[in-house]
């Protein structure tokens, strides 16, 4: 098969699932090897890079969409869809922000962060698919978690959690509060560096371990 072929294929099979499409996937059904399947995809990223063209693929994992180009967004839209734009409030962008970088929390850890109640917001980014649940934890009361989908990947043009920023160092006050306005570069101090915490989110203590702390401190 040549690549022409096999380029028009990977194209015919994006558009027809309207979904992420794995590697694995596009190599059974082609028949190739992933080093043939990815040559083609790549080709085909490249002949969408031209400024006549109206589509584009992006990566989600370890797969591959077919999708428009961003920069038509504003005429697309209001063809496609004349509800309004959804937009996210303060409140849903930090509890995924919290998600996104605490893979599998749960409802109760994430409310202890943001110090209100987080049941509604949970329920709208389940809604708007941003999020999903990834199991319950194993603890009193078999709680359930949280983690970001593959649609919040594709929301914000990223291909998997590590790319997202990383957090900025900060330090906390007498009462274990982030002082917000202290916010410290990279280059403090070293005596300074020792009062730091990596700024990800303060989880609590989950209680299985907390009676781990506490069987260690009886041991000694």
């Amino acid at each position: 098969m040549n690549e022409n072929k096999t380029k028009g294929i990977i194209e015919s099979i994006l558009f027809a699932t309207g979904r992420e499409v794995s590697v694995n996937e596009l190599m059974s059904a082609l028949e190739l090897s992933e080093e043939e399947v990815m040559k083609a995809i790549q080709s085909l990223k490249e002949d969408y890079k031209k400024e006549d063209r109206g589509i584009d693929i992006i990566k989600v994992e370890n797969s591959y969409q077919l999708c428009t180009k961003k920069e038509n967004y504003e005429y697309i839209y209001p063809v496609f869809d004349k509800r309004s734009k959804p937009s996210l409030s303060q409140a849903a962008l930090e509890t995924l922000a919290i998600i996104a970088y605490n893979p599998c929390v749960t409802r109760a850890e994430i409310e202890s962060i943001r110090g209100v109640n987080s049941d509604g917001t949970i329920y709208k980014l389940l809604d708007y698919n941003l999020i999903e649940e990834s199991g319950k934890l194993d603890a009193p009361g078999r709680p359930m978690t949280y983690k970001t989908s593959n649609e919040f990947l594709k929301l914000f043009g990223i291909t998997k959690l590590s790319e997202l920023p990383e957090l900025p160092r900060y330090k906390l006050d007498e009462n274990r509060q982030i002082v917000i306005d202290e916010i410290l570069d990279n280059d403090v101090n070293s005596e300074t560096n020792e009062k730091l915490i990596e700024a990800e989110a303060p989880m609590p203590e989950r209680e299985e371990e907390s009676s781990l702390k506490e069987e260690v401190e009886n041991q000694k």
